[in-house]
């Protein structure tokens, strides 16, 4: 049986969707994905290139986030919405500073709420009174987010964008309800005004959201099932796959980028820093201009890419096609509307560097 959400019309009202990735969603999902062995074609290469790079110390930050269980709620940072506030600005750095300030008496009490429903490692009690294990731990985070995460951010930023622009656009044709119809068919069904979730636990719960609405949350790594946290501030979060996760085509995400690339833009979700001379030189002025303009705004339309660089749509459109066909961007096409991201590929083209004279 499913959990049921209980929706009134000031639910429906207050019911929003996130601008962008949150960090400890991204983070804990990916801890677990690391120990999981599903999913092949679309993680099994980032899985092996991420494990391949980690320390044993690493084996810390698995011991609490489990590949099944609950994850301790410290975790998400100094509140219980710690990187999940829809503002799209929060980088996994962030959140691991956030950790890092966590007041021993959060620490304990979320420890001991933790143990009250499954086990934990003896050394992770010690951490209220132990800065030093705690600093390792830190470190331990640190260091899984910069091979897991941080190289990545920027595709992951232009995934969520892209998706939240195809949820709006569902919003603004059909209304809240045709957005939560639409949001993940397989595991999520909305019944006016009953939102049903198939939850991995298989919890067979009913929930009232008492007029504080929900943040829809998508999510790159939250492939598995829809994440629903509850004790959020100021509202409850529901995290669910971003749109082109849902497709029954699996593709590799996370194509390994070339070092001086990697370098240059997977600096925490940094602004993407282009080489327009160099990349024109390759592509034309035109095609590097609509490359440069997708990479600025992910998730734009065709007819928005027009608009931003006033060229006609069908010329937007064809170059569009071009950069897709090079593998430079993806399309996330929503009836007649297309909602384009740059690629990893695209990425480390714009963040080539120079050539000096």
């Amino acid at each position: 049986m499913p959990l049921r959400i209980h929706f009134t019309m000031e639910d429906l009202a207050r019911t929003r969707i996130a601008d962008g990735p949150a960090p400890c969603i991204e983070l804990s999902t990916a801890a677990r994905q690391l120990q999981e062995r599903t999913h092949p074609v679309r993680l099994g290469a980032w899985r092996h290139r991420t494990l391949s790079a980690l320390r044993p110390a690493s084996r810390m930050v698995f011991a609490l986030m489990p590949r099944r269980g609950r994850i301790t709620d410290f975790l998400s940072g100094t509140d219980s919405t710690s990187g999940t506030s829809g503002t799209g600005g929060a980088t996994p750095a962030d959140l691991i500073e956030q950790i890092r300030a966590t007041p021993r008496s959060r620490l304990r009490a979320s420890l001991e709420h933790t143990a009250r429903h499954q086990p934990l490692p003896p050394w992770a009690h010690r951490l209220p009174d132990d800065p030093l294990l705690l600093r390792q731990l830190c470190d331990s985070l640190e260091h899984v987010a910069d091979h897991a995460l941080i190289p990545h951010w920027q595709e992951i930023q232009a995934m969520t964008a892209a998706d939240a622009t195809v949820r709006a656009r569902q919003m603004l044709g059909g209304g809240v309800e045709t957005l939560l119809a639409r949001l993940n068919p397989r595991r999520v069904r909305w019944r006016a005004p009953v939102l049903e979730i198939a939850i991995l636990s298989g919890l067979d719960a009913d929930v009232h959201l008492t007029g504080q609405g929900l943040l829809l949350q998508p999510s790159v790594f939250a492939v598995e099932a829809p994440i629903l946290n509850l004790d959020a501030l100021p509202q409850p979060v529901l995290a669910y796959p971003v749109a082109p996760l849902q497709d029954t085509t699996a593709a590799p995400l996370f194509a390994p980028l070339p070092a001086a690339a990697a370098a240059a833009g997977g600096g925490g979700g940094g602004r993407t820093a282009t080489a327009p001379d160099a990349v024109a030189s390759v592509l034309g002025h035109t095609r590097a201009a609509v490359l440069t303009a997708i990479a600025r705004h992910p998730g734009c339309s065709t007819r928005q890419l027009a608009a931003l660089l006033g060229i006609a749509k069908a010329s937007a459109s064809e170059h569009a096609t071009t950069l897709r066909a090079a593998g430079l961007i993806d399309t996330r096409r929503e009836r007649q509307t297309a909602a384009h991201v740059v690629t990893p590929t695209g990425i480390a083209l714009l963040n080539a560097p120079r050539a000096r004279p």
